[in-house]
């Protein structure tokens, strides 16, 4: 494994683009899973993919940004440059805008029910945008916006490891509820991972979506998960009269939420997960 950090960004910013050889290089304090991301100068990053199965996401966004960026409300990080394999890193690469503000895991001071209705906005009018050109949903996206059952294996088999650690009658519940239905209109766009970290707040209030690289065309319900993951209480009714969806959609996200919770709380790691299996089981949303 190719190990990413300053020296190699450097390298492989000198090399390809030497126009911005002389701007300093810097981590970002927050990395991702899929990708690692370093300050370029004050106004530019470079994003790097962190294993081979995410490289495809370049192009991808590299495609879908544009598209977005015309209909959105709120920024999301522009396409600069691409860069390709070099100095032993395999996988092509990207430079963006650098967009400011912090992740909404990080954020503290927030209008919280503002940023729920805003953000239900953002997916509500992400749902409008023109679907020419947009990648159907599939295995480019960990078949987010797919139908939720392309998971119901590793949910049983989650069940199976979790044993009496969770409530399986409840869970199985929860789960046929989200099968009982399916996204009668025509595809449209989703995001694919709104999660806390790939929101950016500032002065409290949203200001920013990043991270496409699970985005595609389909049926939106996965992208209904900050619900359970993030808004609390009353929050989650100010979320759900934002984004606009009938009561089925909601029971498709809550299973998506549900199949998340439950296979990380089955490979071990359970920071977090309980919580959201907590709030999954306890608040249906979609009644």
């Amino acid at each position: 494994m190719v190990e990413i950090d300053d020296a190699l960004v450097r390298t492989l910013v000198a090399e390809q683009f030497p126009h911005w050889a002389h701007l300093p290089v810097t981590a970002v304090a927050r990395q991702g899973w899929d990708n690692r991301t370093f300050r370029l100068g004050d106004h530019l990053l470079a994003r790097l993919p962190s294993a081979e199965g995410y490289a495809c996401g370049v192009a991808k966004e590299d495609h879908c940004l544009p598209i977005l960026a015309r209909h959105l409300p709120l920024p999301v990080p522009e396409p600069v440059a691409t860069g390709t394999p070099g100095a032993g890193y395999p996988y092509p690469w990207s430079v963006r805008r650098w967009l400011p503000g912090d992740t909404l895991a990080a954020a503290h001071g927030l209008d919280r029910a503002a940023v729920a209705r805003d953000l239900g906005g953002v997916l509500s009018a992400l749902r409008r945008v023109p679907t020419a050109g947009g990648p159907a949903a599939g295995r480019h996206c960990a078949f987010r916006g797919c139908h939720p059952s392309v998971y119901g294996d590793e949910v049983e088999q989650a069940l199976a490891v979790l044993g009496d650690r969770v409530d399986a009658a409840a869970c199985r519940a929860v789960w046929a509820r989200a099968l009982t239905s399916a996204w009668p209109d025509a595809p449209v766009w989703f995001h694919g991972d709104v999660s806390a970290g790939n929101l950016l707040v500032a002065e409290g209030r949203l200001t920013a979506i990043i991270d496409f690289g699970q985005c595609g065309v389909g049926d939106p319900a996965c992208d209904l998960v900050p619900a359970w993951t993030w808004c609390v209480g009353a929050e989650r009714a100010v979320f759900r009269d934002a984004v606009g969806l009938p009561a089925d959609v909601w029971r498709r996200a809550r299973g998506w939420v549900l199949w998340k919770a439950l296979v990380t709380l089955a490979n071990g790691s359970a920071a977090g997960s309980s919580g959201v299996l907590a709030a999954v089981l306890a608040d249906p949303v979609d009644e």
